[in-house]
């Protein structure tokens, strides 16, 4: 699985891209999962449809319309270049956003489902007994929503490193500067005798998706053990 140069930088943006990405959109996600779970709201059902909207979308679309309203000329991406001098269209940040957008999803309906799956009686229990908010959210449901807090990040994670459609049409295909790991392989294939090359990354993306599960896994396990020994000792 020998890398040429071109073959590294890719796989290399790609590792700073989905750890970016995650860590980035991982508390925001968890707070939309909140909303969706707990939340009783008006526009409920909109704020649903919104977060779900790139999974039913085809990334080129979202990969658009991240460039007409990102771009330097965009709404958004104006304001940020004229006031902050931030560019993301073409530029490896802007994989991160376009990481962040499509991987969202995955990771709030992780969270959610696992929010959902908490007995509100034990964070009423806590709660008369004279906890604050914060205080059983950090003791009482943190710990029971952790597998699926690490689930949705694995997800995204997951999501980030394999993301093509949305990425190449908002940041383009540029070696060594927003060339992901996806956008090399699609690029090796296209050339003759470019087999070789696309087949290792192929093989590397692979061992980066075990690791990362087989992590995951054995995060999960580790956090299922803390709750047993925790209630344990209730």
């Amino acid at each position: 699985m020998m890398l040429d140069a071109a073959s590294w930088d890719a796989l290399r943006l790609s590792l700073l891209v989905a750890c970016t990405a995650t860590l980035v959109a991982l508390p925001i996600a968890l707070w939309v999962a909140w909303l969706l779970a707990r939340g009783q709201f008006r526009g409920k059902a909109l704020l649903s449809a919104l977060v779900h909207l790139p999974l039913v979308l085809p990334p080129v679309v979202t990969g658009y319309l991240l460039l007409i309203g990102f771009g330097r000329n965009g709404p958004i991406g104006g304001f940020l270049y004229d006031v902050f001098g931030i560019t993301l269209a073409f530029r490896w940040t802007g994989a991160v956003l376009a990481a962040v957008i499509m991987g969202f999803p995955l990771m709030v309906r992780a969270m959610r489902l696992a929010i959902e799956a908490v007995d509100p009686k034990l964070e009423q229990a806590a709660a008369t007994l004279g906890a604050k908010p914060t205080s059983v959210f950090a003791s009482v449901t943190l710990p029971l929503i952790a597998p699926g807090i690490l689930a949705g990040a694995v997800m995204g994670f997951a999501k980030a490193i394999g993301e093509f459609g949305a990425t190449i049409t908002f940041v383009a295909n540029i070696p060594g500067q927003t060339q992901t790991l996806p956008s090399a392989i699609y690029s090796f294939l296209q050339v003759p005798g470019g087999e070789d090359r696309a087949i290792a990354l192929v093989l590397w993306a692979c061992v980066i998706a075990i690791t990362a599960v087989a992590l995951s896994e054995w995060l999960a396990q580790r956090v299922a053990k803390r709750i047993r020994g925790i209630e344990g000792d209730t």
